[in-house]
């Protein structure tokens, strides 16, 4: 009898394993659909084993019929599944992003994929499930969910980050591994993140200090590494079409935001289109708030009739803030084979006019200085092949060659008020990249990655100034020195090495070389040089220690330093006016150069909570200021009618800034989450007399708390978020003699207050391919305008959104 019984299980066996005989299982994000390569994929003693391909697929004819399976993937929940199950799911598995972010979750801000835990540099990541939650316009607001980077706003149409006390010129943004800083990047605040589509955007990273090993001059605070979507590669026999659609409304400003993208794939190629269009109408903000942050008179321009000055009916409306944008991306993707990959991306942004809103609203007098300024359309291009080749070859076992170009386009039109010359300055930057990327596994312990990198930049850029009155045009002084040329050279190598399971060690460094080459017009101004020459090399490097006494703490310690060296911007911006200053060119600045020191620690309980606390320093020295200045001579010239005092950059200042920054997430009973973030900061300058003042970018106080909850089709998310005051006597100078932006305190002095909102914010999957997303932000209709923004933030705002997808 106990034979026959054996008999039977060996024919069971034998059966099940046929039946499964050469069929392939698809693994997916769920958020995304996008394919998970390299997931695990073990029976239930781990006696077999296998991964999924580049295109998420892999074999599992190796499995019984009675086996389960369980299906892994860093930074995703795992999924155990019988394999009878697996029919009924068309051998398709999408797993959910994981509650916590352990160090397990991939990066690539080391230019290659590796789990977070295995870097000492300290990040900031966004997901593609939090963007579908919580629904941000732009991938400004999408940075800003990370409780880790404050957002500063000048207008609606922008979002300047600040990263430790660092913006602008002074950090990076990086789209699929191609350098977006162009030689016009400025150092004030800086709105070009929101060319951006954050529907497009697969994972958001972002370096937290600086970044200059691998990415090269301006990654001083930090680095935003933006990864858009892959088109995925789709099995022979599955439907080869997918796609979506997506409409939002948002009440604060009326925003109707309309996205549709299609992706067709086959075995070797695949073709992702998207396309988004988005409408922002004057913004309202909040009820109960400072009444400085009201706007009271609007300056009305009539062609027909000469300038006037009247009241705003509804003085929460932001009159001249709305602006419309659109966003397209196509994509194509060939794999003729598992070595090669390689990938052609298009890129393209524009908008409507930008009203440069915190202009609008400048006093003169008792009125108003501006009757209109204005960026024009903003428009954006880049063109980016890519190839990516795994092979076991002496000096390398994954080699990536990327080359982009890029076109940026922007323009700027003022005039003040009862004046009838309208000043436009445009400017166009061609910018031509290429980036060598290799890495080697050396062994079980070491790894090497290096490569190199090359950038061109030239600018273009134009005035004219039109008399409105005689309808007549005539040539003005440009911007910047057209045709200026800037370049970047840059080698580098990182090292990491892991003795034992506790330690783990990485280092490296970088060369770069930049150039600038620019010739000034003395058509308009009697300037004493007529061009600028510059060639600056620059080393920086990483030192990086991790240990890992177990699996529940982790302690990191990394030095690193960064550098700027300048632009064309810095360099020969021509009389960009101020109130009451002009600022002239420089052509004798030299680098800034940063050196930081992190220390983390991490300590985590199972897969339940973790809390992560880090502190770091960092000193910028040769620091580029803006300070007075003489011309031919003279400390003050008129300019636009006007005398006014004569400043340039200068490299006369050091900087200091030091912060710390908290988090705690725990997964609680009956579905919830906690997610808890806080960051403090403080930074200071030197000023021309040897004292100190505050640093104009280190943030505020600020923390971010919310309570998640997920229940089958239901997702909920109850957000807190607060900024600290910061009181007049603890403004930049440059911020102090900007009273129009701020409230003002019982001595009437500028400050800006502190402030807090609630956002309620949830998804509900009715089907598979139908998901209802909404909420409502800024629930108690507060009034409030974020530390340096020049626009207040909106009031309550209903936002519903709907996807649908095939």
């Amino acid at each position: 009898m106990q034979q026959h019984h054996r008999f039977w299980l060996v024919l069971a066996s034998l059966f099940g394993t046929f039946t499964l005989a050469g069929q392939t299982i698809t693994v997916e994000s769920a958020v995304t659909r996008d394919a998970l390569i390299a997931a695990s994929i073990t029976n239930q003693t781990t006696s077999h084993a296998v991964i999924t391909n580049n295109r998420g697929q892999a074999d599992i004819s190796i499995f019984a019929a009675t086996d389960t399976l369980l299906i892994s993937y860093i930074g995703f929940d795992p999924v155990r599944l019988p394999v009878s199950e697996l029919e009924a799911m068309d051998y398709k598995v999408h797993l959910q992003e994981s509650s916590i972010l352990l160090g397990t979750v991939p990066v690539t801000a080391t230019r290659w994929s590796q789990p977070m835990k295995r870097s000492a540099q300290p990040l900031a990541i966004i997901r593609p499930g939090d963007v579908r939650l919580q629904n941000p316009q732009t991938a400004a607001d999408l940075l800003g969910l990370s409780g880790k980077v404050f957002i500063q706003k000048s207008q609606q149409g922008g979002g300047s980050p600040m990263i430790r006390g660092f913006a602008a010129n002074r950090v990076l943004i990086s789209v699929d591994g191609v350098r977006m800083n162009t030689a016009i990047f400025r150092s004030g605040n800086l709105q070009n993140v929101i060319a951006l589509d954050p529907l497009t955007l697969e994972q958001t990273e972002v370096i937290l200090g600086p970044g200059s090993l691998l990415y090269g001059s301006d990654a001083i605070g930090g680095v935003m590494l933006f990864s858009t979507r892959q088109p995925t590669l789709i099995p022979d026999g599955d439907n080869p079409v997918r796609g979506q659609a997506f409409l939002r409304f948002a009440s604060a400003s009326n925003e109707k935001t309309i996205h549709f993208d299609l992706h067709y794939g086959k075995q070797k190629w695949a073709f992702l289109s998207s396309a988004t269009l988005t409408d922002y109408e004057d913004l309202r903000m909040g009820r109960h708030g400072p009444d400085e942050y009201l706007r009271p008179t609007i300056a009305n321009l009539n062609p027909r009739k000469p300038d006037s000055v009247y009241t705003n009916l509804d003085p929460i409306i932001q009159v001249g803030s709305g602006y419309r944008q659109l966003n397209l991306m196509q994509k194509v993707r060939f794999m003729p084979n598992d070595h090669w990959d390689i990938e052609y991306g298009f890129h393209f942004s524009t908008t409507g006019d930008v009203p440069r809103y915190d202009r609008l609203i400048r006093p003169k007098g008792n009125s108003l200085r501006s009757a209109e300024w204005t960026y024009g359309p903003q428009n954006w291009q880049m063109h980016h092949l890519e190839a990516e080749h795994k092979a076991d070859h002496a000096l390398f076992d994954h080699l990536r060659i990327a080359l982009a170009y890029q076109y940026s386009e922007e323009s700027r039109r003022d005039r003040d008020l009862f004046s009838p010359i309208r000043h436009i300055r445009n400017e166009g930057v061609d910018a031509w990249s290429l980036n060598l990327d290799l890495h080697r596994t050396l062994d079980t312990k070491q790894t090497l990655s290096y490569g190199l990198e090359g950038v061109v930049n030239q600018v273009a850029s134009s005035g004219t100034d039109v008399n409105l009155l005689a309808s007549t045009s005539l040539p003005a002084a440009s911007r910047y020195p057209d045709g200026s040329i800037w370049t970047s050279w840059g080698a580098y190598g990182l090292y990491q090495y892991r003795p034992t399971t506790f330690w783990s060690v990485e280092g490296g460094l970088r060369y770069n070389v930049v150039t600038l080459d620019a010739t000034f017009d003395p058509t308009f101004f009697a300037f004493p040089f007529d061009q600028a020459k510059q060639r600056n090399g620059g080393l920086t490097g990483n030192l990086g220690l991790l240990f890992n006494p177990n699996e529940a703490w982790q302690f990191s310690l990394m030095g690193s330093t960064g550098f700027r060296s300048p632009n064309v911007d810095d360099v020969g911006k021509i009389f960009d006016s101020t109130p009451g200053s002009v600022v002239v060119p420089n052509p004798d600045i030299v680098p800034e150069y940063a050196y930081s020191a992190d220390l983390g620690i991490v300590r985590s309980f199972g897969e339940w909570m973790k809390i992560d606390i880090n502190a770091w320093y960092t000193l910028l020295d040769h620091a580029l200021v803006r300070r007075d200045f003489t011309f031919n001579g003279q400390d003050s010239i008129v300019y636009n009618g006007a005398l006014s005092r004569v400043q340039a950059l200068q490299n006369a200042a050091r900087a200091s800034v030091w912060g710390v920054q908290g988090g705690v997430e725990a997964v609680l009973p009956y579905g919830f989450r906690l997610r808890l973030r806080s960051s403090w900061q403080e930074g200071v300058e030197e000023l021309e007399d040897g004292s100190t003042a505050p640093l104009r970018h280190a943030a505020p106080w600020s923390t971010l708390a919310q309570l998640q909850y997920k229940k089958d089709v239901w997702q909920a998310d109850l957000t807190w978020q607060y900024q600290a005051e910061v009181a007049a006597g603890d403004l930049p100078p440059d911020e102090q003699g900007k009273e129009y932006l701020y409230a003002l305190d019982g001595e009437g002095l500028p400050y800006s207050p502190a402030w807090a909102i609630l956002n309620l914010k949830g998804t509900l999957q009715v089907r598979e391919n139908f998901l209802l997303s909404g909420g409502v932000e800024n629930i108690l209709d507060v009034r409030y305008r974020p530390y340096s923004s020049g626009i207040t933030a909106p009031g309550r705002n209903v936002i519903l959104g709907l996807r649908i997808g095939f």
